[in-house]
This record gives structure tokens, C-alpha cells and sequence, in this order.
């Protein structure tokens, strides 16, 4: 069935079943998902969900870019990852019936499919693959976690917001002009570093300089990846 999800529309049976985590399930469980109700639209700063929310199912980004977040005791934001077309959220709180652990928020417009929690549960427990690959996923993240702690606690701001760019490159690839095809705020940019935002705009001016970037307002440019993949202490 075709689906508006804003400037394009798709088959959003065809991509829930080869582009997600549900590309595992048979024809008759594909069935079973609540696709007819199409996509939930989000625009941009739209909050999805909240951290103490019970959600109560996975939500698939279908369309557009959506920021993890936790907010700290000084009411600072800590980007935890960013959820492209293809991405899951909401997964760890559905499994474990705990509330949600993080807020969702669209940085651009988003189209969204849900899927409620019981169903997911139903497939956990009679889809093998599904499973697995859930699984995999919440060891990615944990991964992920295990890392940003270790570069928070180790590695120098100017380091941290070279491997920030490099991340967001291999994530997101670049568009025509070879511009990151992922625009965010300074004040994302130093919230996903764990630093202030101030540091980021000097440091990304020392970049320019150094002819390590180009800026076009929000949009950045990689002129020497090699060189910030050295800055960063990055091993790939």
C-alpha cells in the first residue's frame, strides 16, 4: 500500500519488510503489523517520546532524522545517537516494560510507523531471527554506550569533535555539494561532544582554519577526512 509520508511516497509494506528489523518476519506476521494506519508525521523539534514515558511499542522512522537524547540534573542534553530511515526506537522499554530512558526528537520533518508492544513480544517469542537481530541491535547500542563513556572520560573535546564529524559522515554520507547530509545546531554539535557550545564554535573555526572543514552556516563540509580520523585517535 502506498503511503504519503511528505515530499514522496512508498510502499510501506516493501520497506518495513526489507529495510528494518521486521524484514525477518513471514508473510503471515507481516500481516499481523498495523500498517494500513500508514505513518505518524512529525515536524521538525516535534517531540516523539519522553524520558519517564511509557511507550508501549517501537517506532520505525520511515522518513527523516530523529535525536536521542538524556537530559542531565543541570537540564543539559546528552545526544546519545541520532535514528535514520530504517532505525528503531523504543525497543529496550517495549522488551523490558520499563518507561522510556530517553526523549525522541525530530530534527527535521519525520514520518513514523508504530508497532504496539504485544505484537513485538509475539514475535520475540515464536520468530528466532527477529529475535537475534533484536538482540544484536541492543549489543550495538550497549557498544555504542561503552564507547561514548570512555571518549567522554579520555579524550580531549577538540579529539571528540573529530570523531563526532567523521561518525556523522560514515552515518550519513554526504549530498551533492559533499556537504554532511545532517544539519544541527552548534548546540547539538556540543551536546552530542558532551562539551558547551562555545567550545564547539572555537573549535570548529580552528578547523576551517586548518582547512579540515568548510562551514556554510549549519552545513559542514569534510575537506580531509584522513586528518580527523588522526585528531580523533579513531581505529576502524
Amino acid at each position: 500500500m502506498l503511503r504519503n509520508i511528505g515530499v514522496q511516497y512508498v510502499d510501506l509494506r516493501e520497506f518495513i519488510s526489507t529495510r528494518t528489523v521486521f524484514r525477518h518476519l513471514n508473510p503471515k506476521e507481516l500481516d499481523l503489523l498495523p500498517l494500513d494506519d500508514g505513518t505518524i508525521n512529525y515536524k521538525r523539534s516535534d517531540i516523539v517520546y519522553e524520558e519517564g514515558a511509557r511507550i508501549n511499542g517501537f517506532y520505525c522512522v520511515v522518513k527523516g532524522i530523529i535525536k536521542i537524547y538524556k537530559t542531565g540534573f543541570d537540564g543539559k542534553d546528552q545526544i546519545i545517537r541520532f535514528a535514520k530511515p530504517g532505525d528503531i526506537m523504543g525497543f529496550r522499554s517495549t522488551i523490558t516494560g520499563e518507561l522510556a530512558c530517553t526523549t525522541t526528537k525530530a530534527i527535521e520533518d519525520a514520518s513514523l510507523c508504530f508497532v504496539p508492544g504485544d505484537l513485538v513480544k509475539s514475535f520475540v517469542k515464536s520468530n528466532g531471527e527477529f529475535a537475534m537481530d533484536l538482540l544484536q541491535l541492543a549489543c550495538n547500542e550497549l557498544g555504542e554506550s561503552n564507547d561514548l563513556i570512555t571518549d567522554i572520560a579520555q579524550k580531549t573535546v577538540r579529539e571528540r569533535l573529530a570523531e563526532v564529524l567523521i561518525h556523522l559522515k560514515w552515518t550519513f554520507n554526504l549530498d551533492n555539494e559533499n556537504f554532511l547530509q545532517i544539519s544541527l545546531t552548534r548546540e547539538e554539535l556540543a551536546n552530542l561532544v558532551g562539551t558547551a557550545t562555545e567550545s564547539v564554535i572555537r573549535l570548529l573555526s580552528e578547523f576551517k582554519q586548518d582547512r579540515l572543514i568548510e562551514l556554510h552556516g549549519r552545513r559542514i563540509k569534510i575537506l580531509d577526512e584522513a586528518k580527523l580520523i588522526k585528531i580523533g585517535n579513531m581505529q576502524y
